[in-house]
């Protein structure tokens, strides 16, 4: 059955009928020939089991395989069904041929059968048709009727050998069709699935000769003759196979191709390379009736398309009522929605690229007809939860028709004051006689989008109800989704209706809603032309104050015209300068639309002033009015504070305080954004090319912004971005004025002079300028600019010159006379109280200099010192207040340096080893005196005490030296300064004056220099007569001046250095011996030596041995030795124990040796051993059980681990005494001994820096030597 007619039918048969949605009914086409009422008793089960199995579709060309399943559509086999040459309808093609027959019988076969069937096969040959299949019938009944019929396969054989010699699969058998039996089923699904892939075989194969004829005729679109109308109708033709095997999106893509083709085609002609063909579609438009999606096909358009009389709007709607039918099928409404509104957007290019003639509002009316449509067929097929949840898809085509009606109206006088007049009625007749009449599928329906049109055209309050009730749907839709900027668009329309309406009140929220979305995103020109509209609803609603508002800032809007601008500021004049009875009565408006604050410059520039003083501040202001303003007054309003912290009036913590260039900068502000978007990135653009893929010619050129998302973005509204309201002026008793001012276009500088008077901090918060009765005001002058009034108290101090001052030579200090309110007058004096270890040293050429506040010379005088006894003068000279005196001085502190006072090594006390780190980094620093000294000022009753610090440039140390019994004192001399000396005159000299002991010096006589951080040491021997006391206090001192001074006329005080020997005499001679073993010449690494220490007595008992370790039996007295033998170069590996404690009689000359043996781990010269020696001293016990030393200390063999700075801490020791302490059961522990060092130079040690020759051992493969 031919679809269009089929689609006719339903046509037809609908103008009876309640509208309903029409679907494609059409099937394969299969015919029939043979015994027809065996096919009629067959045809309900065959059309019933046919579908019911689906079928694996693969098609050429790559394209993914699909399961379909597979109806047909029965007719009878005639041979007008077969296609003629040249036929391109498919949905007529019979794709395949059956002939039926239950012939059981050989003579009925041979007389009848045959002959038919080889008819109708000439009859298929002659139309080439091969896809056939013959169907023999089996039936138990009829072999019961005839006993003399032969077997079935008799019949089926001569079929075959007859007519499939080489298609024997074309010959099938069915039996007993009608019984329900396992084998009539079994013969069913054979029959089913042969009838299946013949069909689907014949589909596939006349389907793709089709599709590359289709594409056959496409290639040929650029040759004179080809008709897109002609093409449109073979393509639609696939679309509708497709359709009918109720693959959709297949269908769908056939359209889409139609679709973009046509609308190249289009493009192409824009471009000047327009096709024949297309100027069927320029024809002008005389109808605009709109979509019609109600039917699956309009027959009517698509004769149009036929016999190519189509417009362009034709071929557009019935194109998208195709594409709609397909997508309603594939169950995305939503997507209609969206293609629908590119269409109508489309058309509307189209028509203009085409050059077609439309009548005015013509196209309006099929838009909004269009609109209209395509949501009501959304609605029909949509419940009313689904339509609510995507209203994100349908909103642009409720706003598309709210501006489509609103054109309308504008153009049919239905919104002007006086209504529409009779040019506007016969404008809306012929708009209204283009749209025909009222389609019969929607003639029944009340709100159909013919009837709304034509009402909503019809009066003056239809048009007002319709448009604002889709105004107000949309902007809630717009509202609901978050699309605030849409909404304010429509708003914006709504406001402009309502002012042709007369009705400002009601246009006003809408303005003010769009301009604080506008204002808050940024959009200029949108804040412009808003604000235009807004400025006459404030006119027409009498809001003078707002209205002024609106005026000033679009006469500083660049984006008007001059003379635009011109007119805006002459309103805001005219309302200045009217005659008013209230004086008192003036218009605050904001300043930010009228002038900027740019900068502002102090002078002084710190903005600090004392009372008296004079301040100017600059303003430099930008006006945004297009003509000059003469300004009645500019006010600056000051707030005053006084701090209440004292310092803060200092003028040196002001100083610090503020900027020292005195402009400050205000933030850069556009005209009319007060929020301006400084937060937003920047654009992100780039250039966008579309070349021709044929002979990559520039099709199209544009500008893509990257970053749309970012800047597109909208922001909350807040509560900040209201105008402010109610700007009030502050009152204030501190107002700084210019008066008469004429401020011109651009850039004006505005001086304030004022003088301070009372002291505080003024603060500056507002800035009015007033022009007639209307005053701009800067509510807050942001960022706070503050100036301030001090009152300063006088002050004295006193410096010095270098980053620090040196004992013992001049140092210069400077002193700083701050008058602050006081005056000083002749005989002024500053009295300084003299110290004998810091005299002042004066010049005769002493000058004070007199500075202004600001630092500027004012004069130079001679200053007068007269010294006494106890006090020294200083003549100050005679300066007002508010000044600053500077004058230097020379001072000297004589340093003393004792033993308490000067970092020394005491030789009875040793450091630990630690300790001995941090004294060296404290040598380093000099040592530092504070020096007082009280200054009685004439300003003040009470005196000022100030301290000045000295470092001492020197610091010494001393140390004892032994060779034998022989002793040096070395004194070592550092010079911590950064300057150099000349040291000379050194001595070391015995406090006590002993005539037995010399002092004999081994220095050079002559002048020596020590540099900065450097030492020099210097060398006394000790010689004496007689046994000495146990400490000597020793003086030592040396002349020192800078080396780099010129003149020495000044006589300074040498440096000095007192500090005391103890326990200086040697007592113990230790020397130790190595020999190599038995037989052996030298030593080798890795053999065993003998080690021999020697320890000899060197005194008799003196009062230094009476201690603890003392024992004295019958006048022979011992004490208690520990040596130790340690290898800290780790050269030597000493076998056995190394240390050990010894009872060393106390007699001249008497000798004790120990024995042991070493290893040599290295060749070389090896450095002997380290051999240390301690005093033994017992364990201060409160029990009086003394406990047998024998039990616990073995001599010579005792092993003690310890370092050279620590005690004795022996695990031998440890062990012993844990026993013997829990044999006896008195003690939980055992009470252990103490070691103690000897004084420097007690013990001499006769080996130290002896070496001795170590060889390698013969059977080593590597040598390793040690070089000391």
């Amino acid at each position: 059955m031919d679809p269009a007619a089929a689609a006719a039918a339903e046509e037809e048969e609908g103008r009876e009928k309640p509208p309903v949605i029409y679907t494609m009914e059409n099937k394969p086409i299969v015919t029939c020939a043979g015994d027809q009422n065996l096919f009629t008793s067959l045809y309900p089960t065959l059309s019933q089991q046919l579908p019911r199995e689906p079928m694996e579709w693969r098609r050429s060309y790559g394209r993914a395989p699909k399961m379909i399943h597979l109806e047909s559509n029965f007719v009878q086999f005639k041979e007008e069904l077969l296609p003629k040459e040249g036929n391109k309808a498919l949905l007529t093609f019979p794709f395949l041929h059956i002939y039926w027959t239950e012939c059981c019988d050989t003579e009925v076969y041979k007389t009848t059968v045959k002959d038919d069937i080889t008819k109708w096969q000439n009859v298929l040959k002659a139309h080439n048709s091969v896809d056939w299949l013959i169907v023999v019938v089996e039936s138990d009944a009829k072999k019961k009727n005839k006993t003399n019929i032969l077997p079935r396969t008799s019949i089926v054989d001569k079929i075959r050998n007859d007519f499939c010699n080489k298609q024997s699969d074309r010959c099938v058998v069915l039996s007993d069709p009608l019984k329900d039996s396992s084998r009539s089923q079994e013969s069913w699904n054979a029959f089913l699935t042969k009838l299946r892939t013949l069909l689907l075989m014949s589909f596939t194969k006349n389907l793709g000769k089709f599709e590359d004829d289709m594409r056959t005729l496409r290639e040929k679109r650029t040759e004179p003759g080809w008709s897109f109308c002609e093409y449109f109708m073979v393509q639609e033709e696939l679309a509708f196979v497709f359709e009918m095997l109720q693959q959709f999106e297949d269908a769908l893509v056939q359209y889409d191709e139609l679709d973009a083709l046509f609308s190249q085609y289009v493009v192409n002609f824009g471009a000047g390379d327009g096709a024949n063909w297309l100027t069927f579609f320029c024809q002008p438009v005389r109808s605009w009736n709109g979509l019609i999606l109600r039917k699956p096909i309009d027959m009517e358009k698509r004769e149009l398309i036929q016999n190519q009389e189509a417009t362009l709007l034709d071929l557009r709607s019935y194109l998208f009522s195709r594409q709609c039918t397909l997508l309603i099928f594939l169950q995305r409404p939503w997507e209609v929605s969206q293609r629908a509104l590119e269409l109508l957007h489309n058309c509307v290019q189209e028509l203009k690229l085409l050059e077609v003639s439309v009548p005015s509002g013509a196209l309006d009316c099929w838009v909004f007809l269009s609109c209209l449509e395509v949501l009501q067929r959304i609605e029909g097929c949509c419940d009313r939860a689904q339509i609510e949840a995507n209203v994100s898809h349908t909103v642009g085509l409720w706003s598309y028709a709210t501006e489509k009606l609103k054109s309308l109206g504008y153009l049919c006088g239905l919104v002007s004051e006086k209504g529409p007049n009779s040019e506007d009625l016969n404008r809306t007749v012929d708009l209204l006689a283009g749209l025909g009449a009222e389609r019969p599928e929607t003639a029944n329906a009340s709100q159909s989008p013919y009837k709304k049109l034509k009402e909503a055209l019809s009066s003056v309050e239809a048009f007002e109800k319709h448009y604002l009730d889709l105004s107000h749907a949309t902007i809630e839709m717009y509202t609901n989704i978050g699309r605030i900027r849409s909404a304010k668009l429509v708003g914006k329309d709504l406001a402009e209706f309502y002012m042709r309406k007369k009705g400002p009140q009601k246009a006003e929220i809408y303005l003010q809603g769009a301009l604080k979305t506008y204002l808050a995103e940024g959009w200029a020109l949108l804040v412009t032309h808003t604000r235009k509209q807004l400025v006459e609803c404030q006119k027409h609603l009498g809001q003078i104050e707002n209205y002024l508002q609106t005026s000033s800032l679009l006469a500083g809007d660049n984006h008007l015209t001059e003379d635009e601008r011109k007119d805006f500021c002459q309103e805001i004049l005219d309302f200045a300068n009217q005659q008013v009875e209230n004086q008192g009565q003036k218009v605050i408006l904001p300043m930010h639309s009228f002038a900027q604050l740019k900068t502002l410059h102090f002078d002084p520039p710190n903005a600090v002033v004392h009372v008296g003083g004079k301040l100017s501040i600059e303003l430099t202001l930008l006006s945004q009015m297009p003509i000059p303003v003469r300004v009645d007054q500019i006010a600056i309003h000051v707030h005053f504070s006084v701090e209440k912290n004292s310092y803060r009036k200092t003028a040196e913590w002001l100083t610090k305080h503020k900027t020292s260039n005195g402009v400050i900068s205000f933030p850069n502000e556009v005209a009319g954004f007060p929020f301006s978007r400084n937060n937003l990135p920047a654009l992100e653009l780039y250039e966008m090319y579309e070349r021709s893929p044929s002979d990559n010619s520039l099709n199209t050129a544009g500008i893509i912004c990257k970053n749309v998302h970012m800047l597109l973005r909208r922001q909350e509204s807040s509560s900040s971005l209201d105008m402010p309201s109610g700007v009030t002026l502050e009152d204030g008793a501190h107002v700084l004025k210019c008066n008469n001012l004429i401020l011109e276009p651009g850039v004006n500088k505005i001086t304030f002079n004022t003088q301070a008077k009372e002291p505080g901090t003024y603060t500056l918060r507002q800035l009015c300028t007033s022009i007639g009765k209307v005053q701009f005001v800067l509510l807050h002058i942001y960022p706070i600019v503050q100036y301030d009034v001090y009152s300063q108290e006088p002050q004295l101090k006193v410096e010095p010159m270098t980053d620090s001052l040196l004992a013992g030579i001049p140092q210069k200090v400077k002193f700083t006379v701050t008058t602050g309110h006081y005056t000083l007058k002749s005989g002024d004096t500053l009295q300084l109280s003299n110290a004998d270890a810091m005299p002042i040293l004066y010049h005769p050429e002493s000058k004070a200099v007199i500075y202004s506040n600001t630092r500027e010379k004012i004069s130079e005088s001679s200053l007068r010192i007269q010294s006494s006894e106890k006090i020294t003068s200083i003549s100050l000279p005679v300066a007002p207040a508010y000044h600053v005196i500077e004058f230097e001085l020379e001072v000297m502190y004589l340093p003393s340096a004792t033993e308490s006072a000067v970092e020394k090594e005491n030789t009875t006390n040793k450091e630990v080893h630690r300790k001995n780190k941090e004294k060296q980094k404290q040598d380093n620093c000099m040592a530092t005196v504070d020096q007082k000294v009280t200054i009685d000022c004439p300003w003040s009753i009470y005196s000022t005490i100030i301290a000045l610090t000295f470092c001492i440039p020197f610091n010494a140390k001393h140390s004892l030296l032994s060779a034998g019994k022989r002793k040096y004192v070395q004194v070592c001399v550092q010079n911590l300064s950064d300057l150099c000396f000349q040291l000379s005159d050194n001595s070391l000299k015995n406090s006590a004056d002993c005539t037995d002991l010399q002092l004999v010096p081994l220095n050079p006589e002559s002048q020596q220099v020590i540099y900065s951080k450097q030492s020099i040491f210097f060398v006394w021997e000790l010689k004496w007569t007689k046994e000495l006391p146990l400490s000597l206090q020793c003086l030592f001192s040396v002349s020192f001046c800078p080396a780099t001074s010129e003149e020495q006329s000044l006589t300074l005080k040498p440096f000095t250095y007192e500090f005391q020997v103890e326990n200086f005499f040697t007592l113990y001679r230790v020397k130790t011996e190595i020999f190599p073993p038995l037989g052996a010449e030298y030593c080798r690494t890795g053999s065993l030596c003998s080690l021999e220490v020697s320890i000899t007595r060197l005194v008799e008992l003196s009062e230094v041995d009476r201690d603890e370790a003392l024992t004295e039996s019958d006048g022979y007295c011992t004490t208690k030795l520990m040596y130790e033998v340690v290898d800290n170069s780790s050269n030597w590996a000493v076998c056995g124990k190394s240390s050990g404690v010894i009872s060393m009689p106390v007699a001249a000359r008497a000798t004790h040796k120990v024995h042991m043996e070493v290893m040599p781990l290295f060749a070389g010269y090896l450095p002997f051993p380290d051999v240390r020696l301690f005093k033994y001293l017992p364990h201060h016990s409160a029990h009086s059980m003394q406990l047998d030393a024998d039990s616990w200390i073995e001599n010579d063999n005792l092993s003690v681990d310890k370092t050279v700075d620590d005690q004795a801490d022996s695990s031998s020791t440890r062990s012993r005494g844990s026993s013997h302490s829990a044999a006896s059961g008195e003690h939980k522990g055992l009470p252990m001994p103490r070691l103690q060092s000897f004084s420097s130079g007690q013990v001499f040690n006769c080996s130290a820096g002896m070496q001795i020759l170590v060889i390698p051992s013969k059977d080593d493969h590597v040598l390793e030597v040690n070089i000391t």
